[in-house]
C-alpha cells in the first residue's frame, strides 16, 4: 500500500538541518553603489537626508542594516564584503552600524538565521498544507524550489556560503537540515514498518533531493519552468516513498 505520510506532518521543530552540500561561491564582482541590484529583501526604513541617518526605532534600524548587509554579501561574498560598504548601502555611519552589530561575522550569522527561519516557515507551511500525503510531498518539493528562485538570492547565503568552515555557520546549517530530515523521518516511521534509523536515512535522502535538484535547476537559468521542474522531482520522490508498505 502507498505510504500515507499521516497527519503527523507536524511542524518542523524550531529550525531543521543535516549535512548541506556547500558549494564554494564563484567570483562575485564588487557592486557599483549606483548599480546595485534591486533584488533584496524589502524593509521599511527611511533614507537619511542632509547626510545624516534618519533616527529609526531599534528593530527597524536593525532590519535596514540587515538588508544592506544582505545586498553586499550576495554581491561580493563574505570575504569580499566590507563594513564600510554595508554602512554606505544602509546610508548610516559606521558607528551606527557597530552599535547594532559588533562585526561583519555577527551580521552574517544574523542574516543566516533569518534566511533559515524563512525556509523553515515555507517547509512547515508545505507539510501542514494538506492531509493528503501525495500532495504534501509535492508541496514540500515545490517549497524548496520557491526558496531557491527568490529574487533576493537568499539561497546563496544559505547554500553557497564562503564561510562554511566556520563552526557557527556549519552548525546552524547542519541543525537546519537535520531537523527537517528528522521531521520527514518521523512521519515515515509512523506510517511504515521501517525502523527509526531507516526512516531517518530516507528523510535525509528526500531533503537532499529537494535541495540539490532545486539548486541545479536554478543554474539552468529558466530553461525549465519552475512548475515543471518541481513536478519532476516530486514524481521521483513520491514514486519511491509510496512503495513502502503502510503500517497496519
Amino acid at each position: 500500500m502507498p505510504v500515507e505520510l499521516s497527519e503527523a506532518s507536524r511542524a518542523i521543530p524550531r529550525l531543521p538541518a543535516g549535512k548541506l552540500v556547500a558549494t564554494p561561491p564563484g567570483h562575485r564582482p564588487r557592486v557599483n553603489p549606483s548599480q546595485r541590484s534591486k533584488a533584496k529583501p524589502s524593509v521599511s526604513a527611511e533614507a537619511p537626508t542632509g547626510g545624516k541617518a534618519t533616527r529609526l526605532p531599534r528593530d527597524e534600524r536593525r532590519r535596514q542594516l540587515l538588508n544592506a548587509a544582505h545586498e553586499v554579501f550576495v554581491a561580493n561574498g563574505y570575504h569580499g564584503a566590507a563594513m564600510d560598504e554595508i554602512a554606505e548601502v544602509a546610508k548610516v555611519s559606521k558607528p551606527v552600524l557597530y552599535q547594532h552589530f559588533p562585526g561583519k561575522r555577527e551580521l552574517y550569522l544574523a542574516l543566516l538565521e533569518n534566511h533559515l527561519a524563512e525556509l523553515t516557515a515555507l517547509l512547515v507551511e508545505a507539510l501542514q498544507s494538506t492531509s493528503d500525503n501525495k500532495l504534501r510531498v509535492h508541496a514540500t518539493m515545490r517549497a524548496y524550489f520557491q526558496f531557491i528562485a527568490q529574487d533576493s538570492q537568499a539561497h546563496r547565503l544559505v547554500f553557497e556560503s564562503d564561510l562554511f568552515n566556520d563552526p557557527d555557520v556549519s552548525g546552524r546549517l547542519e541543525e537546519f537540515n537535520a531537523r527537517f530530515a528528522d521531521a520527514i523521518a518521523g512521519v515515515i516511521a509512523e506510517d511504515t514498518h521501517l525502523s527509526h534509523l531507516e526512516a531517518t536515512l530516507l528523510g535525509h535522502g528526500l531533503a537532499g533531493m529537494a535541495q540539490v535538484s532545486a539548486r541545479y535547476w536554478l543554474e539552468t537559468d529558466g530553461t525549465m519552468d519552475i512548475d515543471a521542474a518541481s513536478e519532476l522531482i516530486y514524481r521521483l520522490a513520491w514514486r519511491g516513498i509510496s512503495r513502502f508498505p503502510k503500517e497496519i
